[in-house]
């Protein structure tokens, strides 16, 4: 890899002016909003880094087919759309919308999973584990175990580790295996990505258990292009040759469209078997809407099919993964500590060595989130043992290896000079990191605490 990075593939049509707050207007801020970034109001954020899910930018295309929504309450024109479009891209035959991605995750765990059965992945996230689980599922971790060290830099550490998934099938049996969950790309392990040959060697795997394979695709066109970029054999190959066969290698896949779809909501549960097809159909009637539209309005359905489309254009997924690169590249030049590889939709702040006076039951993740909306304006999120939560019998934290801020961008919506006064900020923080408090809860949710949950300094 170089240091190249590509200027904008586009031209800004319009702009949201933002307010510009001051330090002492931020402390209050941050007080109020229990020490959460999650609680802060969108108004008081300079630079949102929060997530890349739905605050993307849309193109002129995209706002025009926004003008042609068949809202239809029945075999809406956008629907078939979109439809053609992911079948088109990733090869399934059969399409079932959803409002977004965890309405797909809510649905596949309910047709998918026998209680007690368990559900192997490269490593959990948040939505994904509690569907699984809340559907008497039992998640079980096969990612490498490189992805939890954070200082290791090398290709696809978002790959499953095959003797990890062919230990399970022994020892629990092939019955007792739901489905493999297989991410592409790992959010959670910095945005990494999977392999094709990794893809490959554990479709062989199941087949031959007769396990099914489900992909969460939501950032896939990233992915495909980390395999073009560094797998060999695929440098020649379109990012669509690239797309068709890594999901060949699947049953099916839930998707965000909020992310690679680059659409502000959507999402859609694709399949290949017609029996859970019809259980899709039934489900998705009850908690979301008609087959023909899921919870997405006609408009909402022609933006996604869109921005599925402009996704997998070479120009633009480049500028994206290397606008990533170009702020962690100036991280790591400045002895910041993130997770190595930059992946593909965000940089990781490693909050273990960034704060190394705090033990990881004082959530020095959350407290660098906090800290750095206070320095700058800049939003953005914990991911570690506030978003791991507790284990559900023992009542005890989570512990992962890997508590990271995240610092997610958006795709189309901030510039290279963005990325520096987020750099200049987080250096600057890091310079007075002993400045940095742990945190208490003051109040913890049951369910997913990282959202709502508020907290408090520790003198």
């Amino acid at each position: 890899m170089n240091n190249y990075y590509p200027p904008e593939p586009f031209r800004i049509k319009s702009i949201e002016t933002v307010k510009m707050t001051t330090l002492e207007e931020r402390k209050k801020i941050i007080e109020e909003a229990g020490y959460n970034t999650f609680l802060i109001d969108s108004k008081d954020v300079y630079i949102d880094l929060l997530t890349d899910s739905g605050t993307n930018a849309m193109s002129d295309k995209q706002w025009a087919g926004i003008m042609m929504g068949d809202e239809a309450y029945a075999g809406s024109t956008n629907f078939r759309h979109l439809e053609k479009t992911v079948q088109d891209l990733f090869g399934y035959k059969y399409l079932v919308p959803t409002h977004q991605g965890r309405g797909a995750e809510n649905i596949l765990s309910r047709i998918a999973i026998k209680q007690g059965q368990y559900v192997p992945g490269n490593m959990y996230f948040t939505t994904t584990r509690y569907h699984q689980e809340a559907n008497g599922g039992i998640f079980f971790d096969i990612i490498r175990d490189e992805a939890h060290d954070a200082t290791l830099s090398i290709p696809f550490k978002g790959d499953i580790d095959l003797s990890k998934l062919e230990k399970l099938i022994h020892d629990k049996g092939a019955e007792n295996i739901a489905y493999v969950c297989l991410a592409v790309t790992v959010n959670l392990a910095g945005g990494q990505a999977v392999s094709m040959k990794n893809m490959r060697q554990v479709r062989e795997l199941t087949l031959t258990h007769g396990i099914k394979v489900f992909y969460d695709a939501t950032r896939c066109v990233e992915n495909a292009y980390f395999i073009k970029e560094q797998e060999d054999g695929y440098s020649d190959k379109t990012i669509e040759e690239i797309l068709l066969e890594m999901f060949s290698y699947s049953d099916g896949a839930t998707m965000s469209g909020k992310k690679d779809g680059i659409v502000n909501i959507g999402g859609f549960l694709a399949l290949n078997d017609e029996d859970l097809f019809t259980e899709a159909k039934e489900l998705v009637v009850v908690f979301e809407g008609m087959p023909s539209y899921g919870g997405m309005t006609g408009r909402d359905m022609e933006a996604f099919a869109i921005g599925l489309k402009e996704s997998v254009q070479f120009e633009y997924i480049q500028h994206r993964i290397l606008q990533v690169r170009y702020l962690g590249d100036k991280l790591i030049a400045a002895g910041v500590p993130i997770v190595e590889p930059v992946g593909g939709h965000a940089v990781f702040l490693d909050a273990r060595r960034f704060c190394p006076h705090l033990d990881q039951e004082e959530f020095p993740a959350q407290s660098l989130a906090a800290n750095l909306y206070v320095e700058s304006g800049v939003r953005t999120m914990e991911r570690g043992i506030v978003s791991a939560g507790r284990d559900k019998s023992t009542k005890i934290n989570h512990k992962p290896k890997l508590e990271t801020v995240r610092i997610t961008i958006p795709r189309r919506v901030y510039t290279y000079r963005h990325m520096d006064v987020v750099a200049d900020a987080v250096i600057n923080l890091h310079n007075n990191k002993h400045t940095i408090k742990g945190l208490k809860f003051v109040y913890e949710p049951k369910q997913l605490r990282f959202f709502t949950a508020r907290f408090e300094e520790i003198d």
